[in-house]
């Protein structure tokens, strides 16, 4: 795949047959984490609020969800049944995307980085 300067550019180059579960996993992001940024980090698409929140890329044979090690943790039982790293959920191609966990992990970390933002405010003002 080349190197996308954009998420739609990112998107044009993923094949045909991989783009509809790609796309599944960025409405979801998008939906859960409306004011979010969109941009490549890394050569893939990457979504920010109040700090890194996910990336997810599409990979030879996987999706890759990356939504920070403590997230893989949280959602250990979850992801049972899922190829996982420290930071790191893969989706095979041809899989269901199992929407609502990809919904509860973002709305998580959406939540983390808000708790985060808030302490930051607050150690700032002491």
């Amino acid at each position: 795949m080349n190197k996308a300067t954009t998420v739609e550019e990112y998107i044009s180059n993923i094949p045909d047959e991989k783009r509809e579960g790609f796309l599944a996993l960025r409405e979801i992001i998008l939906k859960n984490a409306p004011t979010a940024t969109e941009g490549i980090s890394y050569g893939m698409p990457a979504y920010k609020l109040n700090g890194m929140l996910i990336y997810i890329a599409c990979h030879e044979k996987h999706y890759g969800i990356y939504p920070m090690a403590a997230t893989i943790v949280k959602f250990a039982d979850e992801l049972k049944g899922y190829t996982t790293s420290k930071g790191t959920i893969q989706i095979p191609h041809g899989a269901k995307i199992p929407k609502q966990l990809i919904a509860s992990i973002v709305k998580f970390r959406v939540a983390e980085n808000a708790k985060k933002a808030v302490s930051k405010k607050a150690a700032k003002t002491k």
